[in-house]
């Protein structure tokens, strides 16, 4: 196979515009081309009045050879690179220790899946319930403010990811093509095949439910073992070993192989690991507060008189700007068509996530607008970002009223520190509901200072940005996981206590649906290679 990429073609072409480009750039004629298939599909709308398709081809020629050799050295034509994934290892004759798996967010998920494929039947501990039951506790959350602080958006099978905008892109190296892994395994399980092709995929909550279920039956139809509300209270260490885990009710799990992958809020296991030796660090992280505009208005600043065409579907933004103060302010986890959901874990604390559905076909855009947090600023040791997210956690709970309604203030009240008492044109589709006030206690100062410098400045790429009818909702505060556990670069073990691999987005490794899926990945094979050669 070939790879052609940036074959650009206008939004209304048809597939045979696309042949044809191909045919044209290989200089071939339709009898020599055996078929195509579209690796990665983009739109660049730079210039909004004349929007284009690029794409990456794999092209499958009789001539490949002779092709190769012509365009040698062409900066858009080259072999395809093999993306078929390959096993490192399978489950021995003999008998061996049980791998288990702690967390069932992407990470952990996709670790079990792998282990499974592999023949090594891992035992998957999940603190919070499956994701069905899940999304009933949650949704019954957002309507009845009744938090079950283990089965919310947090916690439970799928993790944190269920309740997004279902994002399947990223920004990490991948030369072993493990993301395409994830996607395959995905759409078998009842993704929407565009997942693999085109450039920003997503899912939505509600696709992700099933796709979850799916793969939970592989993984149990392959030896695997599920054990839900099921939290991990502490590690059975022997001499830097570990031997296994005990759970909340007492009950223990004994295994050698114990991978970690308790997702960015499991902030009472973080607790455990650090009485329990486990070595780990601070590390940056972001908070801020969601912002709401209407869809309407992103997709016509950033798509022009093509907003609205099906095939661009809704807009989305990326924006960041650095401060005065030494800040960076930037866009997180935008969702068009989306909303703000109620994501708390803990009682008396409030924190605001953003989900889309697959369609995202809601009202609002919303994205978190977050400035930067350096463990300087959080100076009480390896858990003392987790103070600092509870202290503003449990101001957003006061401010809202102390019922889980979610704090707001219109963006031009804010930019005036002007307490907002009303809602303008932009209706906040955070629930259980919203209570105006003045957001400008929320936050510490330096962000409150260096969040009214961008909004301003972030109307330079769209004009608009910083509508005084827009709306700001407090508080995102789990952008990322505040901590590190510290595992060795070529063995993915805790460097202090074998057989213990912190894994994903919790322990510090990942940020996203895939990036996770793919840290799962590679912790899983690092398992079955020790396992396989007998350590």
């Amino acid at each position: 196979m070939l790879r052609l990429t940036e074959i650009r073609l206008p939004i209304d072409h048809n597939e045979d515009d696309l042949k044809k480009a191909i045919l044209d750039r290989l200089f071939i004629t339709e009898k020599e081309l055996d078929g195509f298939t579209v690796y990665r599909r983009n739109y660049d709308a730079r210039k909004k009045t004349a929007i284009v398709f690029s794409y990456t081809v794999d092209v499958d020629v009789a001539n490949e050879d002779f092709l190769l050799e012509r365009f040698d050295g062409h900066p858009h034509i080259r072999k395809a690179p093999d993306m078929e994934y390959k096993f490192v290892a399978h489950a021995p004759d003999k008998p061996f220790s049980r791998p288990i798996v702690v967390g069932c967010g992407p990470c952990g998920l996709f670790a079990a899946l792998i282990l499974a494929q592999s023949g090594f039947k891992p035992i998957i501990l999940e603190r919070g319930k499956n994701v069905r039951e899940r999304t009933r506790d949650t949704f019954g959350f957002w309507r009845e403010r009744q938090l079950n602080p283990e089965s919310n958006v947090q916690f439970g099978e799928g993790g944190a990811g269920t309740f997004s905008d279902g994002k399947l892109h990223t920004q990490i190296k991948d030369p072993k093509h493990y993301g395409r892994k994830v996607l395959t395994e995905l759409v078998k399980s009842g993704a929407p095949e565009e997942i693999l092709y085109i450039g920003k995929p997503h899912i939505g909550t509600f696709k992700l439910v099933r796709i979850i279920e799916e793969m939970r039956d592989e993984i149990i139809s392959l030896g695997g073992e599920y054990h839900y509300e099921s939290r991990v209270d502490d590690l059975i260490i022997e001499n830097g070993q570990i031997q296994g885990v005990v759970l909340q009710d007492g009950r223990t799990f004994h295994s050698d192989h114990v991978i970690l992958a308790p997702g960015h809020s499991a902030r009472d296991t973080f607790e455990m690991l650090y009485k329990r030796g486990v070595t780990m660090e601070a590390k940056p992280f972001s908070v801020g507060f969601r912002i709401e505009h209407p869809q309407s208005m992103i997709d016509e600043c950033r798509l022009g008189p093509s907003a609205g065409n099906p095939l661009l579907g809704s807009a989305d933004y990326k924006l960041a700007h650095h401060c005065k103060n030494g800040r960076t302010v930037y866009s997180f986890c935008m969702c068009p068509g989306g909303t703000v959901v109620a994501a708390a874990s803990e009682p008396g604390k409030l924190v605001t996530n953003g989900m889309s559905q697959y369609s995202r076909n809601e009202r609002n855009a919303n994205a978190a607008i977050v400035v930067d947090i350096s463990p300087d600023d959080c100076p009480d040791g390896p858990l003392g970002g987790i103070a600092f997210q509870r202290e503003l956690e449990q101001k957003a709970f006061e401010l809202g009223g102390s019922n889980y309604n979610a704090p707001c203030q219109l963006v031009g009240d804010f930019l005036k520190n002007k307490p907002s008492t009303t809602l303008g044109s932009v209706v906040p589709s955070y629930t259980p509901g919203v209570t105006p006030c003045n957001l400008a206690g929320a936050l510490p100062d330096f962000a409150i200072e260096a969040l009214r410098e961008a909004l301003p400045a972030f109307d330079k790429s769209i004009p608009g940005f910083s509508l005084y009818d827009a709306v700001l909702t407090g508080t995102e505060t789990r952008t990322s996981s505040p901590v590190k556990i510290l595992r060795d670069r070529e063995n993915l073990q805790s460097v202090n206590i074998k057989g213990l691999y912190p894994a994903g987005e919790g322990a510090g490794y990942a940020g996203g649906i895939l990036s996770s899926a793919v840290d799962g990945i590679e912790v899983a094979e690092a398992i079955a290679r020790d396992i396989a050669a007998g350590k």
